[in-house]
């Protein structure tokens, strides 16, 4: 919790967080309205994971040209129109009118929330370099904490009765706040530093590293997309609790991450991913249960198991020496969002084609693939 104390005490850092903060209020309040674009566009499972892939290919398309743009104005200045441009295209998937359109808006909200993913997490990777402070777990809490936002957020879906009136109030919050903190941030720049000759011995630690970045934030991705709908069709909960469980993942989540930096300097990074792993193991064994309220404590339960492992990743991404350290993160984010990109169209198609159950069970096969990797990673450090 110290540096969750940092970054309430100190405006240079909760600038940043709050960047975090605010990409996953404006993702979240899309991603709780789902199952209501899914309805009101008529669009079945497989269409709505081509359309959420478009959204990570927007995300992942950006990671080539990303580190050149921030080097060139700069990772303050970055960040800041990332949070812009972000605002701008939150509101287009809601206003689609029909399915080529949602799938063109979910490209631009991916592409911009892809830039400022790198912008943020390189300004946070600089800013721990020069002060010699550790927020790098607890500004992603922020992002989880954004989440949790959404996911209270979704008990206006009743009263508002109006997603895009919903998004727009998202947004609003989310400019407000960056813009008075902004200035705190907006002219850092990124430290020169003595590039080595590259190869990709430079990356060689970082493979494994970054498999478990594919699997895991592929994983977190799609508890996000369709959590919504799996309480809603195959636990037949009732519609005041389909956002329960994307709200229970983002609270666990935001807790394991603020707790995050002190429990890995105790126990090592390695055993933090194993760690994780069984827990998220544990929490799609109860989300297979297919009972409401147990699902419900599943996805909780998965939230802290992911909360600390993509953190400790763009840390170290960050520090590779002879690497800088935009290229480092756009390395682990690249890896990673190949999940998000890879996730949402085969898990639509196993729903579509056997049932949501059976993507749950392939999402527990791939946490257990994890801790296989884990085992190898502790071994080779060893």
């Amino acid at each position: 919790m110290r540096s969750l104390g940092l970054i309430f005490l100190n405006a240079r850092y909760f600038g940043p967080s709050w960047v975090f903060a605010s990409i996953n209020i404006l993702f979240g309040t899309w991603a709780i309205y789902i199952p209501t674009v899914k309805e009101n566009l008529g669009i079945d499972k497989s269409q709505l994971g081509i359309a959420i892939f478009c959204l990570s290919l927007g995300v992942f398309i950006v990671f080539p040209f990303a580190s050149s743009i921030i080097n060139r104005i700069g990772v303050g200045k970055a960040t800041w129109y990332g949070v812009l441009i972000s605002c701008c295209t939150a509101i287009l998937p809601l206003l689609s009118p029909n399915y080529y359109m949602l799938m063109g808006s979910l490209f631009l909200f991916g592409a911009s929330n892809g830039f400022t993913d790198i912008s943020m997490n390189t300004l946070v990777t600089e800013l721990e370099k020069k002060d010699g402070a550790k927020f790098m777990s607890a500004s992603h809490g922020f992002y989880s904490l954004g989440g949790v936002l959404a996911g209270l957020g979704s008990f206006l879906i009743g009263p508002l009765d109006n997603p895009v009136l919903h998004m727009a109030m998202a947004i609003t919050l989310v400019f407000i706040v960056n813009f008075i903190f902004h200035k705190n941030y907006v002219n850092e720049i990124a430290a020169t530093i003595e590039k080595d000759t590259f190869s990709l011995k430079l990356f060689k630690p970082l493979l494994l590293l970054g498999l478990i970045s594919f699997i895991a934030m592929g994983s977190e991705g799609a508890i996000v997309d369709w959590s919504g709908l799996y309480l809603k069709e195959v636990s037949l909960a009732p519609e005041a609790l389909w956002g329960a469980g994307f709200l229970g993942f983002q609270v666990t989540m935001t807790l394991g991450r603020f707790l995050g930096d002190g429990v890995s300097a105790s126990i090592g990074s390695v055993k933090m991913v194993a760690l994780g792993t069984l827990l998220s193991i544990i929490g799609y064994v109860l989300v297979l249960t297919t009972s409401t309220y147990m699902a419900i404590t599943g996805f909780a339960i998965c939230g802290l198991g992911f909360s600390a492992m993509v953190p400790e990743l763009f840390r170290i991404g960050g520090n590779v020496k002879g690497v800088e350290s935009s290229k480092g993160v756009s390395f682990i984010a690249g890896a990673g969002y190949s999940g998000f990109l890879c996730a949402p169209p085969i898990l639509g198609f196993l729903a579509d084609n056997y049932s949501l159950k059976t993507s749950f069970i392939v999402l527990l096969g791939v946490a257990l693939f994890i801790l296989g990797a884990t085992a190898i990673l502790k071994k080779r450090r060893g």
